[in-house]
């Protein structure tokens, strides 16, 4: 139980940063915090997500290329252009490296305001970081699993960003329905998003990116990422930028 626990708190906790700080702050600003607030939400998302760490800069610039080039033989990452998702996965994985390490040359729409802390950024993407953090997985695995079929799971900590990526970024464009036309494959991969905390709702994100909260077109889609996010502004902790209600189309 231990183990399931673990891998339980691993997914949502990584996830949770991915998406309100990766995604929501970083790529699309849609609000805004004080300094000490974003540099706490590095050491967070380094905490959260250990071996499979991304820096907000590298995954901030490469989600504003997917949404200027979505199904284009620029996207970052496409069903369309892969012939599977591991080879997605490995395309996406080069791609992010050439822009985290500023080998890449982007254009400066896609990185302005991108946050960026390069020295935090080289020590938490290092081999030295990844490698302790997959031994502490190892080590807690070997301690608290009680079954054969608990170390099954291990793989899925050391990859838990990639994973979340790939369902994301492969499925979400495959499977699930749409409430608006927009020029991609996008699609809302679950009506109830209690798997991706809101990342499911990838056609409503498509069509307006610059909103907070990716679910609330249709009564069914609760996007819990949001709603922690308005609790964190009542707080005064981060101020959500104001926008517009919206409609489905079709």
């Amino acid at each position: 139980m231990a183990v399931i626990i673990f891998i339980i708190v691993l997914w949502y906790s990584g996830l949770f940063f991915q998406t309100f700080f990766l995604h929501r702050y970083a790529a699309h600003q849609t609000f805004k915090m004080s300094k000490f607030g974003e540099k706490l939400c590095y050491v967070l998302t380094w905490i959260t997500q250990g071996s499979n760490y991304l820096s907000a800069y590298g995954y901030g610039v490469m989600h504003r290329l997917h949404h200027a080039y979505a199904d284009t033989e620029k996207d970052p990452h496409s069903p369309k252009y892969d012939a599977n998702l591991f080879a997605m996965m490995w395309r996406t994985k080069k791609i992010y490296q050439q822009i985290n390490e500023q080998k890449a040359k982007i254009e400066d729409k896609f990185t302005k305001n991108v946050p960026q802390w390069k020295a935090f950024d080289r020590f938490a993407s290092s081999w030295a970081s990844r490698i302790g953090w997959a031994v502490l997985y190892t080590l807690f695995f070997y301690f608290f699993a009680t079954a054969w079929w608990q170390w099954l799971l291990l793989p899925v900590a050391y990859m838990m960003a990639p994973i979340h990526g790939v369902i994301i970024n492969w499925f979400g464009h495959i499977y699930g329905y749409v409430n608006f036309k927009v020029s991609d494959t996008s699609k809302n991969l679950l009506r109830f998003d209690w798997l991706m905390m809101g990342e499911a709702y990838h056609n409503n994100h498509h069509k307006h990116g610059g909103r907070a909260n990716f679910g609330g077109v249709r009564w069914h889609e609760i996007d819990v990422t949001y709603c922690i996010m308005i609790l964190l502004d009542k707080m005064k902790l981060i101020k959500l930028n104001p926008v517009a209600v919206v409609k489905r189309e079709i």
